[in-house]
């Protein structure tokens, strides 16, 4: 099954924890994983909290696997259109063409999913990337299914084995990418996979929450 297609049958959104300007998604930095569940393409990358730089961080090792954590929340991007998130990656995928299918793989990614219901066929998704080579801010097909858009938020090895704080407006991102007001948010996942390119990937999940403009 495409890493992608599989997060079109979550249908079936949960409440994450929220304030009137906060919504959290992951609280990882209390050793907090309850909601998230894992989904394997292939193989299993794996996934452990760790102390990392004196802070609790979600480990990702890879080795030519891909299997990501997701979960189910229902976001109102009328009301917290802004995506905020730190991470840390260990190694870039050096050589690796993201925009291809042998290339699609990434040692960071955090999904921001909107379902289509029934209409599975109108399933979106934004993947923000730390991406091999691409120039930050830029995007692209994903290489699998036109319905998913990848954005390089972050690009080769200069900042790696630093947390870096990311802060995207989903809502912009969305209306430039497709071209219309999306809907509510369904799901948020992560994945570092490496299984297309068969090499290995390290890197580090920080808090992620959504707020206001």
């Amino acid at each position: 099954m495409n890493k992608l297609l599989y997060w079109a049958a979550i249908c079936f959104p949960v409440l994450s924890w929220a304030a009137d300007d906060r919504v959290d998604i992951a609280r990882f930095s209390r050793s907090d994983l309850s909601g998230w569940q894992s989904k394997a393409f292939a193989g299993e990358t794996r996934y452990s909290l760790q102390n990392k730089d004196g802070r609790t961080a979600l480990r990702a090792d890879s080795n030519a696997a891909a299997s990501g954590l997701y979960r189910e929340v229902s976001i109102d991007l009328g009301k917290t259109p802004i995506l905020n998130w730190t991470w840390q990656a260990g190694n870039i995928l050096a050589g690796a063409d993201e925009r291809t299918r042998a290339g699609d793989d990434y040692t960071m990614r955090v999904y921001v999913v909107f379902s289509g219901g029934l209409l599975f066929w109108r399933t979106r998704a934004i993947n923000y990337v730390w991406s091999n080579s691409q120039p930050v801010d830029s995007s692209w097909l994903n290489a699998f299914t036109n319905n998913a858009r990848m954005i390089a938020v972050e690009s080769g090895p200069a900042r790696l084995n630093h947390w870096v704080s990311e802060k995207r407006d989903v809502r912009a991102d969305f209306k430039r990418l497709f071209g219309e007001e999306p809907g509510r948010v369904d799901a948020v996942a992560i994945m570092t996979d490496t299984d297309n390119t068969r090499t290995t990937a390290t890197g580090w999940y920080g808090d992620i929450w959504f707020t206001k403009k």
